[in-house]
């Protein structure tokens, strides 16, 4: 039997009442494969006692047994604290907050000697312990006698509600009494597992939940990290994307159009650029249709790529759609397709919801029958009545603003058409190869000839003087400048500077310096006005939220300063950053901090001054706050990993993939239903849910 067919509900477990089957549920358990896959979180060795003394003494975890003297509560009388008082084996009294957990009154009633583990602080002229977990002591705790005669490594589990770890304990010990009379089958290649020499999944499991040292939990764990990976890889290479098969004739297509538009150019391509061009050529030229990843860096030239890749298709007949996910950046798409490819003969046209209907019903109807050539527009792209007579091409920048659903809308307006997904917000490896793992990936990680590096500072809130003196200066150079905030308008529960009330300071600050404000609650004929403004000059400052992050692209603008950069998250940072030195101008970026940074905030502050490099930072940014929605879906649980960690088994990761790949390549059908473990593993129990299979960019 898999693990995962063992789908009894945990409400047939001996013990487990309503109360505990309640809070497994909190915790996304409801059948026994859940539960024993309901790892611990860490384990307690009970053999090597630290009493309340020398854990204070030495800022380690508490792990003794002691006695409760006392019940008494603290707080407002309506609403009591419950706060239990100890004293361990020597003699050390201690109390025990218990917030939130009224039950451990009766659970552990005076004079009952539990085993305790939990850090001691001296507060309030007495030792604290604010988290900790309780449990029924081991045997010889009484005083002078070892403290765990024969004990072992004591799983901790997570909780939920009124459940503790004895009792999740025992519920796993029913669930493989009760359920698992036979040894669980392996689910993984036996050659994938004595390759790696892992476990048993069945032996490995057990470990997991009842070790009997730490060098087998150690190695119990490593063959956790494999399956969950492992599994992971085949939840990627079973995506349509991956396993689509040719289904078109290959063909040459024209280049004349290109090679007059390159011709054109006052510059050369980067080489980085070229390659990525010749790379979706071959795409597009195969019979298969492409599904590829591009990654540059804010200011690599990416749109021009998309640009020069559509043309042999435009010049063949067929039609190519960009989209984007705000309007201020899709029209600014549209502006430099109209400026670059409308003197070629291509005909451009800009959609979003915004357009008037008259406009709109023109437009559609002249995309229909083939008459425009490439439209760029917003989601308006995929809406209801949005039709193409021959969509071959679809572009979607900044794709992780975009939801599956949203773009899986805009490919089907063809017939299975070629897609190129961009993205300035550099994607970590790890997350490359599970969300995108699918995709061929192209990089630019060159940048244009003559620009300069982007010289970047750091200023106490205090000490800002400095920044707008630096900053009138370029002014007074006929340069142009961002001021950034976290808010739009002041508020009472955040004590930061806004948007609304700086651009009044400021336009007192550089007096004969018009100042413009942009942010999202601003109608968009507004958003225009000012960006139209700030694009030709006649707007010098340009206060903002961070609706500036993406898309605006003013050679002339010198300086960025985002005030109380430590609430803003490193993607955000960096795109902002990349606003400015897009041109041979040399530019500067401020992070204008508070005066209490969190640990947080200190480290977002020094990456960003240690690099410039988009893909360090990413990767940094994923160690801050994990896998986020970087795929552009809802995290419904589908990365949430039990013992495997991105960051720190890339290795792992990338041996799945290879192994899958040269399996898929000897035996295409090895994931669909069929004999083996791991095909019989994804037909009855898929160990990753439908969401993740199904996610094609």
């Amino acid at each position: 039997m898999l693990l995962g067919e063992l789908t009894v509900s945990v409400a047939r477990l001996k013990g487990a009442g309503p109360a505990a089957v309640r809070d497994l549920g909190k915790l996304g358990i409801t059948t026994v494969a859940q539960l024993l896959e309901h790892l611990p979180r860490d384990h307690v060795n009970r053999r090597d006692e630290v009493t309340l003394r020398q854990a204070l003494a030495s800022g380690r975890a508490a792990n003794t047994v002691a006695r409760i003297v006392v019940h008494s509560h603290f707080g407002p009388p309506h609403r009591p604290t419950l706060k239990l008082h100890i004293i361990d084996r020597e003699g050390t009294p201690a109390e025990l907050p218990c917030f939130n957990r009224p039950f451990l009154e009766k659970t552990w009633p005076l004079n009952a000697w539990v085993w305790i583990y939990g850090i001691p602080e001296a507060k309030y002229g007495s030792l604290q312990i604010a988290a900790f977990e309780l449990d029924l002591p081991p045997p010889g705790h009484e005083p002078g006698a070892p403290l765990g005669a024969g004990g072992t490594l004591v799983p901790l589990y997570p909780l939920a509600g009124t459940l503790n770890q004895t009792g999740v304990a025992r519920l796993v010990a029913q669930a493989w009494h009760d359920y698992v009379p036979e040894p669980l089958e392996d689910e993984l290649p036996p050659e994938y597992t004595a390759l790696h020499h892992l476990y048993p999944l069945d032996r490995a499991l057990r470990i997991l939940h009842r070790p009997e040292s730490p060098q087998v939990l150690a190695e119990a764990r490593r063959t956790w990290i494999h399956r969950e990976l492992f599994h992971l890889q085949t939840a990627v290479l079973r995506r349509p994307n991956a396993l689509k098969a040719a289904g078109r004739v290959a063909q040459v297509l024209p280049k004349t159009v290109r090679k007059h538009f390159i011709e054109r150019l006052p510059f050369a391509l980067t080489p980085d650029q070229a390659t990525v061009v010749a790379e979706i050529d071959a795409d597009l030229e195969s019979e298969r249709p492409m599904a590829r990843l591009l990654q540059g860096d804010v200011g690599s030239g990416k749109t021009l790529v998309a640009f020069l890749s559509a043309l042999p298709l435009i010049e063949a007949g067929h039609q190519c759609a960009l989209m984007a996910p705000t309007e201020l950046l899709a029209l600014q798409h549209a502006e430099n397709a109209a400026k670059l490819l409308d003197p070629l003969g291509v005909k451009i046209a800009f959609l979003s919801g915004n357009l008037k209907a008259a406009g709109r019903n023109l437009l559609l109807k002249e995309l229909a029958e083939g008459r425009i050539d490439f439209v760029v527009g917003t989601h308006a792209l995929f809406s209801e009545g949005v039709e193409f007579q021959s969509l071959r091409y679809v572009v979607i920048d900044e794709q992780h603003r975009f939801g599956v659903i949203q773009r899986q809308a805009l490919t089907r307006k063809g017939s299975d058409p070629d897609l190129l997904l961009m993205s300035a917000t550099p994607i970590p490896r790890t997350l490359a190869l599970t969300a995108f793992g699918d995709l061929r990936t192209s990089v630019i990680r060159t940048m244009p000839l003559g620009r300069k590096p982007i010289v970047t500072h750091t200023n106490k809130m205090s000490n800002q003087a400095k920044v707008y003196d630096f900053v009138r200066k370029e002014l007074e150079s006929g340069r142009q400048a961002y001021f950034v905030y976290p808010l739009i308008e002041a508020s009472e529960a955040l004590d930061l500077k806004d948007a609304a009330s700086m651009a009044e300071h400021l336009a007192e600050v550089f007096p004969g310096h018009r100042v413009g404000l942009i942010h999202s609650r601003l109608e968009d004929d507004d958003k225009r006005s000012v960006m139209e403004d700030f694009s030709r000059g006649r707007v010098s400052v340009l206060v903002a939220t961070s609706v500036v992050e993406v898309g605006v692209d003013v050679a002339n603008a010198t300086c960025m300063v985002i005030e109380h950069a430590e609430r803003f998250g490193l993607s955000a940072l960096h795109q902002l950053r990349g606003r400015v030195g897009r041109s041979d101008l040399q530019s500067y970026c401020f992070l204008v901090y508070g005066e209490n940074l969190t640990e947080d905030g200190k480290t977002r502050i020094r990456v960003m001054m240690e690099t410039t490099d988009g893909f360090r930072i990413a990767e940094e940014d994923l160690k801050l706050r994990g896998p986020g929605d970087i795929a552009g879906m809802k995290q419904s649980g589908f990365l949430k990993l039990k013992a495997a960690d991105l960051g720190r088994d890339l290795d792992i990761l990338i041996g799945c993939r290879e192994y899958l790949t040269t399996l898929l390549a000897r035996d295409p059908g090895f994931m669909e239903p069929g004999q083996s473990n791991l095909r019989k593993l994804w037909s009855k129990c898929p160990p990753f849910s439908d969401e993740l299979v199904a996610l094609q960019p």
